[in-house]
């Protein structure tokens, strides 16, 4: 099934700037370039460029971004540059442009990776089979394990992040984001922000995280759904708590009793959301990870109102014409229930 679409109106890219560029890259640019669009992200765009038989995936920040150090491609690029050396699902990166004036932004070129990203319904094979279910979830928590078990230093990405006081950090940062991309009033996660403020506990440890870790972030081998070809979406990696990134794949972790419209979000496969539980995670990570995850309702609470903002970011930008991009017009209704189940959850006292 092919996995690209023609571009967007609005997000076209300047082709005749980018090959003249490309031009000075690749010695023998004989090929003319195509130029398609994957229409599934909603953060950074994504560009498929193919040159002759060759094909490369282009990513540039979106239009009318509000928050350019969530968008630094330069950073992004030299992130994968020493991470795709040790780390075999992490894409090589293989050019960065700065100068805006190519396509209008800066951008980089990274290899293309294929396999099967799983939004929503899943393959039959997986459907009907709680084995497998089981197998998938495990080496998916596992990948998560295994990132944050990574030598950073050696790697050379020590200086990536400061994780002593990560976590207060990122409860003040993202709070100063919602706030600021605003358009609706919101009593429960102006409770939660509140919560979560009186409630951030000590460091605990250090790694380098990926921040936005779930299902249509990986890509698998079609032919054995327990291996992982890909990570892709790089954008927020850092060094911090680990169990901050534990928290936000758990935050996109629907239960039965999200409701239809949060099953039905393409971010993880609505089969395994349906009979493996955001606990049972937790506790594969426990395993996998030997990390204490006892505290893990702050970091489930935060994940949730983290991506609560990043979906209220999206809506702005919607709400502001600087993106036509249909799926965006129902976000706000995305971010009041986030809402909602995030104070249930402090409210409850479990996740």
């Amino acid at each position: 099934m092919k996995d690209t679409t023609e571009i967007r109106r609005g997000e076209e890219l300047d082709e005749a700037n980018l090959r003249e560029f490309l031009r000075g890259k690749f010695s023998e640019l004989k090929h003319e370039i195509e130029i398609e669009q994957f229409p599934a992200g909603s953060s950074n765009l994504t560009y498929l460029i193919k040159i002759g038989a060759s094909e490369y995936v282009l990513r540039r920040p979106p239009f009318g971004n509000q928050v350019k150090s969530a968008h630094d491609m330069s950073r992004e690029f030299s992130v994968l540059s020493r991470l795709s050396k040790i780390y075999k699902p992490a894409p090589k990166p293989l050019l960065y442009c700065a100068d805006e004036k190519v396509i209008g932004s800066e951008f980089y070129l990274m290899e293309r990776r294929k396999g099967l990203i799983i939004r929503g319904k899943s393959p039959e094979v997986l459907e009907n089979s709680k084995d497998l279910q089981q197998s998938v979830c495990e080496k998916f928590i596992e990948n998560l394990a295994n990132l944050h078990a990574l030598d950073y230093e050696k790697i050379g990405l020590g200086d990536l992040g400061k994780p002593e006081g990560y976590a207060k950090r990122q409860v003040e940062g993202w709070t100063k984001r919602y706030f600021n991309a605003k358009t609706d009033e919101n009593f429960e996660l102006k409770t939660v922000v509140e919560w979560l403020n009186e409630n951030v506990p000590e460091t605990h440890g250090a790694a380098l995280i990926h921040n936005d870790y779930k299902f249509d972030n990986v890509m698998l081998n079609p032919e054995n759904l327990t291996e992982i070809v890909a990570v892709l979406d790089w954008e927020m990696t850092t060094i911090g708590e680990p169990l901050m990134d534990l928290g936000t794949t758990l935050a996109y972790w629907m239960s039965k009793d999200a409701g239809e419209n949060l099953l039905s979000m393409p971010f993880n496969p609505r089969v395994l959301m349906e009979n493996i539980s955001r606990p049972e995670l937790t506790q594969m990570y426990a395993e996998k990870s030997g990390r204490d995850v006892s505290n893990v309702l702050f970091y489930y609470v935060f994940g949730t109102f983290k991506v609560a903002a990043i979906a209220q970011q999206i809506y702005f930008r919607f709400a502001r014409g600087f993106t036509q991009d249909k799926r965006f017009a129902r976000f706000n209704i995305f971010v009041n229930v986030l809402g909602k189940i995030a104070l249930d959850a402090v409210e409850k006292g479990s996740i």
